[in-house]
């Protein structure tokens, strides 16, 4: 079986920035609350004109010219998201048209929230071991303002949009990228009730809870993806956590001893993006120049389903 490196990353958010005390102004909160339980301090809404197609695009045109790739070379696309602007056509068919993706290429939405890019990537990797082209298009991408609970304070803090994506290439002489994934359905945790219930399209979580499920998750996810690639941390050049709270990656990083060179947190700038938390960062890395040509990247993801995943990829 053939394997997937990363050719080129790109990334996409909203104009608008919603800091810790425009929140207070609209909910009984603080910054000084906010930031000491989360770490974030602001996050970015989409605004008049933005929604989460042309994020997706943006993000995907910024990736196809970083790797290097024409869009006639995409052999699938895939969007990981929980917040499409349509169900139906998915947010991957509208950026095939308006990016000119070829037509004889699956293109689909996937749906494992914060999870979500780490599982379009390992998906990606199975769709060009039968493919004739060689390079995929992977986005994660959200618009979960839309979908918040102004009157849950405990929530409407933590979320913010855009997305971020990736230009996979698959070779022959690539390994098989390492990956463990998993998921423990619970639909009362964190959900997001669908078009067949009475309740409110709006997001809804049990915090301390889903905090307790992370910081088990991403511990174990680490271990398993050492293990199985038969790695150490000093052979990862960099850690890539899902960004939903700063004490999560902080009880992880202390955990495996990762020094602080090794890993990055952009929580503060962005909160908790979910599919798209993990690509911004990989695209924020590679543009910094902390990851490039031969990088070796372990990333983590965990959020609702419930869902987990861990997987250590190389740049091309």
């Amino acid at each position: 079986m053939k394997g997937i490196k990363i050719r080129g990353t790109g990334r996409s958010v909203p104009v608008k920035t919603v800091t810790n005390q425009d929140m207070a102004a609209i909910v009984d909160t603080s910054d000084e609350w906010i930031s000491s339980r989360t770490g974030i301090q602001r996050r970015r809404h989409c605004g008049e004109g933005e929604n989460l197609t042309s994020l997706s695009v943006q993000a995907a045109r910024q990736a196809l010219e970083s790797a290097g790739v024409r869009p006639e070379e995409i052999g699938a696309c895939i969007v990981a998201t929980l917040s499409a602007d349509t169900l139906v056509p998915s947010a991957a068919c509208l950026v095939q048209r308006e990016l000119g993706l070829p037509e004889d290429i699956p293109c689909f939405d996937l749906a494992a929230a914060c999870t979500g890019f780490l599982f379009a990537l390992h998906t990606m990797e199975c769709l060009l071991n039968a493919s004739p082209r060689k390079y995929g298009l992977v986005i994660g991408a959200e618009y979960l303002s839309r979908l918040i609970n102004w009157e849950d304070r405990g929530t409407c803090i933590l979320f913010g949009d855009g997305a971020g994506a990736a230009v996979v290439e698959c070779r022959e002489d690539w390994g098989t990228v390492p990956a463990v994934m998993g998921c423990h359905g619970d639909d009362k945790l964190l959900r997001v009730p669908g078009p067949g219930t009475s309740e409110p399209c709006l997001i809804s979580m049990e915090g301390t809870q889903v905090f307790k499920f992370a910081v088990e998750a991403v511990p174990w996810c680490i271990r398993q993806v050492l293990e199985t690639s038969g790695k150490t941390v000093e052979d990862v050049d960099f850690f890539v956590f899902h960004q939903a709270n700063a004490r999560i990656i902080d009880l992880a990083v202390r955990k495996y001893r990762i020094p602080q060179e090794k890993y990055y947190k952009n929580i503060q700038d962005y909160g908790n993006t979910s599919a798209a938390s993990i690509p911004l960062v990989l695209s924020e890395l590679q543009e910094q120049k902390k990851v490039g040509s031969g990088s070796r990247v372990l990333l983590v993801g965990f959020g609702g389903g419930l869902t987990w995943g861990g997987t250590l990829i190389e740049f091309a």
